[in-house]
Parts: C-alpha cells; structure tokens; sequence
C-alpha cells in the first residue's frame, strides 16, 4: 500500500505548504540529541479506508511540478527542512505560531489541526487539508466551520500510538494483578517481605479480555492480551475482519450482554456522541464481579463518580486509568483515593517508536499531499473517527 518513500522514512512533500505547530508535541517529534533519528523497524502505518484527495495534481510531472503548495508548521531544523524538500519538492513548510498563523492563513493549503482557530479557518480559503497528530479527533467534532467544509480533508494519526500505549495499559493491569505497587512500596522501604499484599497476586493466562473498540489501539492489545494466554473478545463497528487470535466480534449494541464473560475490559474506542458516557453506573454493575477496567480511550466515556463506587465497595477487582473525566483529575477527587486503582496523566503514548511511526506516517502523507494522491487516515466527520 505505501511507498518507499515511507519505508525509508522519508518526508515527501510536492508543492503545498503546510502549516503545524511546536514541533516537540505534534506532527513531527524534536530530533534526537544526534542529529539522527532513531532506526527503528516498523510495519507499514496508516489506513486508506476513507481516503480521499486533498488537491487534484495534474498528472504530468513537470505540470505538478509547477503547482506550489504550502503548510503551515512549527520550527524546523535544517535537517527537517532538507527532507521536506526531498520528497516533496513542491510544497512550501512556514514555520508558525499559534497566533502568526492567521497572517498565513490565505495562502495555507495544509495546516497542523493545532493550529486552528475560528479566525484562521475565517481566512484559510484555499485550505484543504488538516492533519492532527492524535488518534482521537473529539475536541475537533465541534469545530463546525472545519467538519462542515467537505472541501477540508481531515486526517489523523490512528494506528501510531498503539504499540506504545497497549504497552502501558498491560503494564497498569500487571501492577494491580501482580500486586507490583505494594511491592514497590516496600522496595523503597527496604522490606523483604513476601504475601502480605492486599490482595492475593492472580495470572492472566486463561482470563478473558474483552476490548472495546478494535481498531488500531484495541488490536495492539489484543494481540499482548493473546501473547499472555488471554481468550479475547472484542466489540467493533464495522464489519472489519478482527484478527485470529480474537475469538469474538460483537457490534457495540451487544456490550452489555458480552460484559459479564470478561475478567479485564480495555476501552480503546473513540469517544463519539455513542459512546459519551457509555460506562455508566448500569453498565459497570452488568461486569463481572472482581473484574477489571482500563481506559486508554477518553475520559469522557466512564463515569468517574460510578467507577469509583464500584471499586469501593469491591464489585471491580480493580482499575487502570491513563484518561479521566476530568482531565486533569483534580487532587481532591474520588478516583485518586479509590481502592486498587492506578491512574497515569494520559502519557501511555509516549515513547521514542511513537515518535519515528508519527514523522512515518505524515511524510507519506506529505508525499501523497503533493503527488495530488489519497491520503491515508481520513477522518469520517460524519462517524467522529
């Protein structure tokens, strides 16, 4: 499906311009120390389910050639800039803030989705393309002015962040299984002491999982689910073929019914106007008793004042959290105090393999940005994701 372009990791731009924001925290990572990024082997990224066109290229070359583009970005190094160049020759990166970004809008055809404001898209006329550098695309669903310009393609960074945060979430649901924060505890207090944990370490081999939502993330912890001898199931929207190693897809409206087989339910899906609260007091009493909840996707999903209840009083065995509603969690609320619980501050994505999948999958973006070809990661506004 891609190129070799994107194999190599290159950026591949040909003549737009394209406007993004601080480097360290969007679209394209800092670069390392080295001057090099990191050699890191990886699948090919990105979905063209959706896809779609952002600016029709003519087909000749020298033709496209001619046609200059332009996006709006952050601070670029000098090697950034050189490989920006090479793949796309014909698209123009300005480096921006926040607020210097509206004096560019009406020559943007491209622009990093944090940059947006209501004055900028006011101006943006000849903007076609939005790229956020997150998976999740709520807090854009809102933004009339952006999903109602079906001129806009709007792309996202879905399938980038699953390693790293399906990692994270194994690693929070270990800490609690494994009894490693009691441990931990008594590490830092110089104690060797052996079974007397709160609550009597359990394996994962033979519990079942059911993930919620199986896309990109939810596949990635599927599959670590599978590796340590978990049956897994899973919910899912489309029609999507779920990999092997799940033994059952169900649509979300079976949720309820597919709860009470699950020993660990893992929300990896997508906060929509259908899933907003789903969690609630009703749907978090159907689990099984003893069971345990990660959230990885939103907040917003899980009703924090239920799940804290639940835990409480022992109906969950116990809760992972990297997103919380609200978010940040302030320091007197319920959840920081709930029994067996561990809450990180929406961090599980970070890690140097998210950063090299990031710059891969926007180069060939960029790439097929200025070759006037589909992009990968369409956003469907009308779905949310």
């Amino acid at each position: 499906m891609q190129s070799n372009s994107m194999r190599k990791l290159s950026l591949a731009i040909s003549g737009f311009v394209l406007f993004t924001g601080a480097i360290g925290a969007g679209v394209l990572p800092a670069e390392p120390a080295t001057g090099q990024p990191p050699v890191i082997e990886m699948e090919e990224i990105g979905s063209l389910r959706n896809a779609r066109i952002a600016h029709a290229m003519p087909t000749d070359p020298a033709d496209r050639a001619k046609v200059q583009l332009t996006f709006l970005t952050g601070e670029l190094t000098s090697t950034q800039q050189a490989m920006m160049k090479q793949l796309a020759p014909n698209v123009k990166f300005i480096s921006v803030t926040r607020q210097s970004a509206i004096t560019h809008a009406a020559e943007a055809d491209g622009v990093d989705a944090r940059l947006l404001s209501p004055e900028f898209l006011e101006k943006a006329t000849r903007l076609t393309w939005v790229h956020a550098g997150s998976a999740g695309v709520d807090s854009l669903m809102s933004n009339k002015a952006l999903v109602g310009n079906e001129k806009i393609v709007l792309t996202n960074a879905r399938g980038v962040h699953g390693p790293a945060i399906a990692d994270h979430a194994i690693g929070m649901l270990l800490q609690l299984t494994r009894q490693l924060g009691y441990y931990a505890n008594e590490q830092e207090r110089g104690t060797w002491s052996r079974g007397d944990t709160p609550e009597r370490s359990i394996a994962l081999a033979g519990k079942t999982m059911l993930v919620v939502g199986i896309g990109g993330i939810g596949t990635e912890v599927a599959k670590r689910a599978h590796g340590f001898g978990m049956r897994v199931i899973a919910t899912r929207r489309s029609d999507t073929p779920a990999p092997d190693y799940v033994e059952h897809v169900g649509k979300p409206d079976t949720l309820k019914e597919m709860l009470p087989e699950a020993d660990v339910v893992a929300i990896c899906t997508p906060l929509t106007p259908e899933t907003q609260g789903i969690f609630n007091a009703d749907m978090i009493a159907a689990m099984k008793k003893g069971s345990y909840l990660i959230n990885i996707g939103r907040g917003k999903i899980v009703d924090s004042d239920a799940l804290a209840a639940a835990l409480n009083d022992g109906r969950l065995g116990g809760a992972c959290l990297d997103v919380t509603d609200p978010e940040p969690l302030p320091s007197g609320h319920a959840l920081w105090k709930a029994r067996n619980i561990v809450i990180t501050p929406h961090v599980s994505a970070d890690s140097e393999l998210t950063d090299a999948r990031r710059v891969r999958l926007f180069n060939e973006n960029v790439r097929r940005f200025g070759a006037g070809e589909p992009l990968l990661n369409c956003v469907d506004v009308k779905a949310g994701y």
